[in-house]
């Protein structure tokens, strides 16, 4: 199994390196069903979630993921042939039966792929396709490359801004490096002088940034984000397992979420609290789930698994994260495994 471009991925800042984290390549030989870092995500939609790379250029202190360069539970990044990322796409729409949206995200930011460009252009080229969205942060958007996205063929860019003030996002942000007023200029440049549509995303991080979440829609309506769909879409922070916690941040209850929600709601004449309609999401045939949680069977380790004591196994065509061990990965090596967890064709097998 060939591994030419396997390497150290090094984030850089004021000349020196940040951290350094091997990224492994995901090319034609591993299947691309069954991670949550990379591949493709059926969660039984019309919308499949496409993940070109795990790499993230900052280190937001709400993460829920943990990623970017402070991260504390990653082992290594992964980084997806776009050609193969397509194949895979068009093979499952075609097994759908219907159109279907394309949301490319990450656990981290599809911008850190080079070829992002490309994978966007070779979406839209497959003819089930209906919607190409994807979501960033902004740090490695730029005018250019918004043009060569909007060219390519991107519908809708979901545009994360936590904070206005250059103080409170680089802190949200976890990097000293993130410019949030580059990231504004590029966002009325994409709302003004773009096809492509614009959606503002910001984080409510209680306690933190709670004054800067009117700011932000305000933001967003002055800048006509939101011609074909909602302007914004306000997310609640959430404490995750292995996610990063703000410390002193407790999570809201929904109520009081939607509550004030719908407070803005009315204040400012725009639809806040969103449904999966509004963007025109519904149930769709999911890909056949090939375990059974519970399952005992025989896997093949291929690859160093993404968070620490994890290794990454193939079998029945889709992938495996095989978690609770320890040391390199015994790559090639068949190992009998217990299927733990299927949820959303997120597969996870423990040994035995």
């Amino acid at each position: 199994m060939k591994r030419r471009k396997n390497g150290t991925y090094s984030t850089k800042t004021g000349g020196s390196s940040k951290f350094r984290r091997r990224v492994f390549y995901i090319d034609r030989a591993f299947p691309l069903l069954g991670h949550i870092a990379f591949g493709i995500i059926d969660r039984g939609t019309n919308l499949l979630q496409v993940r070109p790379s795990s790499l993230c250029p900052l280190s937001c202190i709400f993460c829920s993921v943990d990623a970017g360069p402070l991260s504390r539970t990653r082992a290594v990044e992964y980084m997806v042939n776009i050609e193969h990322l397509a194949e895979w796409f068009r093979q499952i729409v075609e097994y759908k039966g219907e159109k279907v949206q394309a949301h490319i995200d990450a656990a981290g930011d599809p911008l850190t792929h080079p070829k992002i460009v490309g994978l966007v252009e070779k979406l839209r080229k497959i003819k089930a396709t209906s919607v190409i969205s994807m979501e960033t942060h902004g740090l490695l958007l730029s005018t250019s490359l918004a043009d060569k996205l909007d060219d390519a063929g991107l519908d809708r860019l979901n545009l994360s801004i936590d904070a206005l003030d250059l103080s409170l996002a680089k802190r949200l942000a976890g990097a000293n490096y993130y410019n949030i007023m580059r990231v504004v200029e590029v966002a009325k440049y994409i709302a003004s002088s773009l096809k492509m549509d614009l959606l503002i995303a910001p984080v409510w991080v209680p306690g933190l940034n709670d004054e800067e979440i009117p700011r932000i829609i305000e933001f967003a309506l002055e800048i006509g984000a939101g011609k074909h769909w909602p302007p914004l879409g306000i997310q609640k922070y959430e404490a995750h397992k292995y996610g990063r916690k703000p410390e002193g941040v407790k999570p809201m209850r929904w109520s009081e979420f939607y509550r004030k929600l719908e407070i803005w709601e009315q204040e400012y004449g725009v639809k806040l609290i969103l449904k999966p309609e509004d963007f025109g999401i519904r149930k769709a045939k999911r890909v056949p789930c090939p375990f059974k949680k519970g399952e005992t069977l025989r896997v093949r380790v291929v690859g160093p698994g993404w968070l620490k004591n994890e290794w990454l196994a193939v079998a029945r065509n889709r992938v495996v994260s095989v978690v609770g061990v320890e040391g390199p990965p015994p790559v090639g090596r068949g190992i009998r495994v217990e299927i733990i967890s299927v949820k959303d064709g997120i597969y996870l097998g423990a040994p035995l």
